[in-house]
């Protein structure tokens, strides 16, 4: 979830309302016949002429099924007896920094990489048993920094707490991967566009003009403050909230988040804050002034972290797509400073999350999460699943470029939590 060495730029996501038409076409009462579908991964373009992809697990998702198979030395997994259907396709696997140099031959990073493939509504059926479907595979560096809890949803307070909405006690979550502390003093966070309708959607921002798939649009940017260093250390999360305090006796779902780390204060914004909690630098809003973090509950919200030299004030801004005024302005966030990001849309009855308004490029987030509710309230949160422990006791959690597959939906995990390898 963070940019690639490789830029490419996704297909529009205009292709999915024609995808979406040709498969309202599909008779499906005439589809009976269960066919052996083929997807083929192919190799990134930096990988050697000579390099293979290897064996790797792919899988296939449509509303109704999920299913995995293996591929083989030439990249092709075989899903036997599938029905013809609308299915997200996708593949992920680490190289080490070895690794890379051999199949590459450029340097690797000791950090090591991602390889990550992804194919959004494709109609799949008879004429993949013998053409399969092709998946070009990328390759994103890995970064210690992963976006990897978001408490948005709010919930409904207990009925002696008045039995209303209560939206005091969001917070997201930034975990360390690695093994070693990093400074995140001076990280910054932006928070995608929720307005509505959602002025720069993915395929907005590869027609536009000025941008054509460079840049990624944001409304909010808060920084850690980079005066003091803050070490994270490895194995752990740094806690951001708008709301400092114990809100646990207001629901069920409800934390105590008077240890978290940093908190946003805005101007009159009524919330109860805490005097001891250092504060976010809210270094750029949308709509003007400083404010506390707009993390929209039933969505879409969706996170990047990047980090930058520069004057992030002098970055370009925008208005609406196709506007040239307007009492909004969005800020541009140049895709090469982006270290991860999280697309989180809102979920529609019956269809899953509203991909048209999908905001982040596939080589930073090839999918998207989403809580189950359509409008909040009900105490989600979305969270990274846990890959494996380490033999230190620290917790990997799973990074695939693809939120579909690395985030859950959790009502009872508590912050600074993560659940055991699944």
């Amino acid at each position: 979830m963070r940019h690639c060495i490789l830029h490419t730029i996704p297909r529009p996501l205009t292709a999915i309302a024609v995808l979406a038409a040709f498969a309202s076409c599909v008779d499906y009462d005439n589809a009976s016949r269960m066919v052996d579908i083929k997807i083929q991964i192919t190799a990134p373009e930096e990988y050697k002429a000579e390099a293979e992809v290897g064996q790797h697990e792919v899988k296939i998702k449509s509303i109704s099924t999920e299913r995995t198979a293996v591929s083989d030395a030439n990249g092709i997994a075989t899903f036997s007896q599938c029905m013809p259907d609308v299915y997200d396709v996708s593949a992920s696997w680490e190289l080490t920094g070895e690794e890379y140099t051999e199949k590459t031959g450029y340097e690797g990073s000791p950090s090591g990489y991602i390889v990550t493939a992804t194919a959004s509504e494709q109609v799949l059926g008879e004429a993949q048993e013998t053409a399969p479907l092709q998946a070009r595979a990328t390759i994103s560096p890995k970064n210690p920094l992963v976006v990897s809890k978001i408490y948005s949803s709010g919930s409904k307070a207990y009925q002696e707490k008045g039995g209303k909405n209560y939206l005091s006690g969001k917070y997201l979550e930034i975990y360390n991967q690695s093994s070693d502390d990093v400074d995140i003093a001076g990280l910054y966070v932006g928070l995608l566009d929720s307005t509505n309708p959602i002025p720069y959607t993915l395929a907005n921002l590869i027609s536009d003009p000025e941008i054509q798939g460079t840049k990624v649009v944001v409304k909010q940017v808060f920084q850690i403050p980079a005066d003091t260093p803050f070490l994270l250390k490895g194995g752990e999360c740094v806690v951001l909230t708008n709301s400092a305090v114990d809100h646990s006796d207001v629901s069920d779902y409800e934390q105590d988040l008077t240890g978290a780390d940093f908190e946003a204060v805005g101007i009159n914004d009524k919330l109860e804050h805490n005097k001891n909690t250092p504060k976010l630098t809210a270094v750029y809003t949308s709509s003007g002034g400083a404010a506390t973090m707009n993390l929209v509950q039933g969505g879409p919200c969706g996170i990047i972290i990047f980090r930058t030299t520069d004057d992030i004030n002098t970055w370009a801004k925008t208005y609406g797509y196709g506007k040239t005024s307007g009492s909004l302005t969005y800020l541009l966030v140049p895709k090469d400073v982006i270290m991860d990001g999280v697309d989180f849309l809102k979920n529609k009855a019956n269809t899953g999350p509203d991909l048209s308004t999908k905001r982040l490029y596939t080589d930073i987030d090839a999918g998207c999460t989403h809580i189950d509710a359509l409008n909040g309230y009900t105490g989600e949160v979305v969270n990274r699943r846990t890959v494996r422990t380490a033999a230190d006791g620290r917790k990997i959690l799973m990074d695939t470029n693809n939120s579909s597959n690395d985030f859950k939906v959790s009502t009872t995990i508590k912050v600074r939590e993560y659940d055991e390898a699944e």
